[in-house]
């Protein structure tokens, strides 16, 4: 239980650096950002068993097309998160990917 919040606080250190150095991608506040963090662990969470099949399938690939989508998608959602194109996107999302799983091997 300790990691996966330790997992959700990072996460949401990495949003609130996205936002501030990736033009195009706009968090208003640190409680936003833990926010994103936490609807994308609830989410994983609920799609893991897919999205770990298919990435089985397209070597991880699928995952990170994934967490690119949830990480635009959420922008349509969550009030104080705005993303302005599909080029932020994909730079963010896969950002947070490689961040999420460098910080994840770390904390194991």
């Amino acid at each position: 239980m300790m990691r996966w919040i330790l997992g959700i606080v990072i996460n949401a250190v990495i949003v609130f650096l996205i936002a501030n150095y990736l033009p195009g991608v706009h968090v208003d506040s640190w409680s936003t950002a833990f926010w994103i963090a936490i609807l994308l662990a609830v989410i994983n969470i609920l799609i893991w068993p897919i999205k770990w099949l298919l990435s089985l399938v397209t070597l991880g690939l699928f995952g990170l097309i994934i967490n690119i989508a949830l990480f635009w998608g959420l922008s349509f959602f969550v009030n104080g998160f705005t993303i302005d194109g599909f080029v932020p996107a994909v730079l963010g999302g896969l950002i947070l990917t490689v961040a999420s799983s460098i910080a994840r091997g770390i904390l194991k």
